[in-house]
């Protein structure tokens, strides 16, 4: 009998095309490729230079997402120069290899990560890859994807194939029920804050428990999407029942006698009793609280009833003056509570909470309220698709009605490429995936937390616990 594999083994092995020596590094298939007009000029320069073919054209999309404008008309240009350029070598690179592309004026425009499934482009056991690091958010849907830089996208345009390594592996369990106000947003950041942020560095994840099997596929895709802020350049769950639910009418999914053979396929996609983890973890969900990132990295971040932390308090010389760092920047006073820290921004969007469901919970707490005054509201959803489905669904007129602005979708404020920019001290709410410093704008201080969080805190003026909203309607 074969040793017991774990879903990674089996999805690395089933696209190992050879393997090329004894450390671990393999020649591996890529089933799709999605690219942005960001991260794939110099790949697409080195192909002309070289005159070489893009050999797949028909497994890669690419989109516009990064540097378009999210004004609530849409335009089709950039008044940034660059970005302008960007766009129009995307489109001009795309019409000569034989590329789909989703420019800003077709109806399924969107954030790569929140496209690529919505059209059923991501399947299970799929191995993807694209020029960002948030492809892992795929792993939501038994699929296994990863970031890459630009040397890597051309030779996978080239190609078919990446140089890959194995990575270790590291299996989170979470069991219990996630108690009132807690997201999976909630979820993953307390995660992150219990193994660091580098914690998961040199390992891929796999989620699995009954917390993660209660989820909707959306919520895990946000766990996903934010593993790689924990160090992993990979995360995953294995596809189940929702999965398929999913997808199955999704229009790039399979049809007919070809999607009966394909769930039978995917239900085989789990790891193996008694397969062997590098490294194992067990959380309890039960005891998770809605989270707040108060610092510059993303497991700088306490619970919502918690306070600053005091550089005194730190257990080594690196972490006090990682400590002391993040106060100066954040322009936070020690010991502080967390529902004291005034705003001046609230933004909810970005690939990972712009989603339907994520504006269904914002709708929720911004129903017959108003944000309050000082506050600039930005909902930005993660595809054209989405932004019109909450349009048919009344939520844009409660959003436009709480004093929020509703854009046109795009990466916007969660990186700040467009015209969407912090300026220096001001402070966000955001339901983005990074609060690095400048990464909302040079000298800008950003708050990670859940988009339910942000509707509140934007209502409030400042940052606030969700369960108290909730118990005012109870």
């Amino acid at each position: 009998m074969s040793e017991p594999q774990t879903l990674y083994d089996k999805l690395i092995n089933s696209h190992t095309v050879k393997k090329l020596d004894d450390d671990g590094h393999v020649l591996l298939y890529i089933d799709r490729h999605i690219i942005n007009e960001y991260t794939s000029p110099q790949a697409f320069s080195g192909l002309r230079e070289k005159d070489r073919d893009v050999w797949r054209p028909c497994t890669t999309l690419a989109v516009v997402d990064h540097v378009n404008s999210t004004e609530p008309e849409r335009v089709d240009f950039s008044r940034d120069e660059s970005g302008a350029l960007q766009m129009k070598y995307l489109a001009e690179n795309c019409e000569k290899f034989g590329i789909e592309l989703f420019d800003l004026l077709d109806k399924r425009q969107g954030i790569e990560h929140v496209v690529a499934p919505e059209q059923g482009l991501v399947l299970p056991g799929m191995v993807i890859a694209a020029g960002d690091s948030h492809t892992t958010t795929y792993g939501a849907l038994g699929a296994f994807g990863f970031g890459i830089g630009t040397s890597e996208i051309e030779h996978l345009l080239a190609t078919q194939t990446l140089v890959y390594k194995r990575l270790k592996t590291m299996r989170i369990c979470i069991e219990g029920k996630l108690g009132l106000g807690v997201t999976s947003k909630d979820l993953i950041m307390a995660v992150i804050k219990k193994i660091g942020a580098s914690g998961a560095t040199g390992f891929v994840l796999e989620f699995c428990g009954s917390t993660i099997e209660a989820l909707s596929v959306e919520a895990r895709m946000t766990m996903c999407n934010m593993a790689v802020e924990a160090g992993a350049r990979g995360a995953y769950m294995a596809p189940d029942e929702k999965v398929f639910s999913y997808l199955k009418y999704k229009p790039r999914a399979p049809k007919g006698p070809l999607w009966v053979q394909a769930v039978k396929k995917w239900q085989s996609l789990c790891s193996d009793e008694g397969a062997k983890f590098d490294q194992e973890l067990s959380i309890d969900a039960t005891a998770i609280e809605p989270m707040v990132s108060w610092g510059i990295s993303p497991d700088q971040a306490e619970t919502i009833s918690g306070s600053v932390p005091h550089p005194d308090k730190a257990s080594n010389q690196t972490t006090r003056r990682a400590i002391e760092q993040a106060l100066a920047y954040m322009g936070l006073e020690p010991n502080s509570p967390l529902e004291t820290i005034n705003i001046t921004h609230a933004f909810i969007g970005s690939c990972t909470n712009a989603r339907i469901e994520d504006l269904r919970q914002v709708a929720e707490v911004l129903g017959g309220r108003k944000i309050a005054a000082g506050v600039r509201a930005i909902i930005v959803p993660g595809s054209s698709l989405v932004r019109q489905q909450a349009e048919d669904e009344g939520l844009a007129d409660i959003f436009r009605s709480a004093g929020f602005e509703w854009r046109q979708s795009g990466c916007s404020l969660c990186l700040a490429m467009n015209d969407d920019v912090l300026q220096p001290g001001e402070r966000c709410a955001s339901s983005t995936n990074r609060n690095f410093e400048g990464r909302q704008g040079a000298g800008a201080r950003t708050h990670l937390m859940s988009p339910a969080m942000v509707a509140a805190a934007a209502v409030a003026g400042h940052l606030i616990d969700i369960r108290k909203l909730r118990q005012e309607r109870l």
